[in-house]
């Protein structure tokens, strides 16, 4: 397996906090919190209370902030504390030794640096797929279906798909195209791919009798789906 480098528990951190949707992240850590600047060099630095995360200071405070500079430092708690943010989780970088520092925190108290998030939850998903690269399969859907989508903000129902391409999987994100081939949207699947050839075109009140089982009567909950 690779080696484990410093910094990597705190991009690990992110990328759950983005996977589960989480509403916090909180790093522990040797320091109270982010300086302006090196606390133990610099006599004026200030303790950075609350901030938005991504902000470009926030990186060029923590390049000394940190127990080292760099990988593994203040830096890389910074930068995920910027990539929680994108999934709308603000986050916390508090000193780990501190006195029931997680039992406080969920309290409300004032501990630690905290980084807001400024992307809404929902809208921050959406962002996730309209930005998502492994796309596992399609759905080619009709023109009533596209209206529905584009001009109504509708849920897709698998009434309205007449082709099922690739191989996925319940959650995975595909795309949706019209019938002419352009790329319309694209967003979770609610039943895999197997399961959504035999809904094509059905009703979703038959989805039961079909499957044997209902997960939604949507093949894509508009929820979960972004327009491209």
């Amino acid at each position: 397996t690779a080696e484990i480098k410093f910094g990597d528990n705190d991009t690990l951190g992110a990328l759950v906090a983005n996977l589960v949707e989480a509403d916090a992240l909180v790093i522990l850590t040797d320091q109270k919190g982010l300086y302006s600047a090196d606390p133990r060099k610099d006599p004026e630095a200030r303790f950075i209370h609350e901030a938005l995360a991504g902000d470009p200071a926030l990186e060029q405070m923590a390049g000394g902030a940190g127990s080292s500079i760099g990988r593994g430092g203040m830096i890389t708690k910074v930068l995920a504390a910027k990539r929680a943010a994108g999934s709308g989780a603000s986050t916390v970088i508090a000193w780990g030794r501190e006195s029931d520092v997680l039992v406080r925190l969920a309290q409300g108290e004032d501990i630690g640096s905290l980084f807001l998030a400024t992307t809404a939850k929902k809208a921050a998903r959406k962002q996730w797929m309209a930005d998502h690269l492994q796309l596992r399969g399609a759905v080619v859907v009709d023109d009533g279906a596209v209206a529905k989508l584009r001009d109504e903000g509708k849920s897709l129902l698998p009434i309205g798909m007449v082709e099922v391409e690739g191989d996925f999987h319940r959650g995975d994100v595909i795309a949706v195209r019209d019938l002419q081939g352009r790329h319309l949207a694209r967003g979770l699947a609610n039943y895999a791919s197997s399961e959504a050839r035999l809904i094509a075109r059905k009703p979703s009140s038959e989805i039961e009798g079909i499957l044997g089982f209902i997960e939604e009567p949507e093949m894509i909950h508009r929820d979960n789906l972004v327009l491209v």
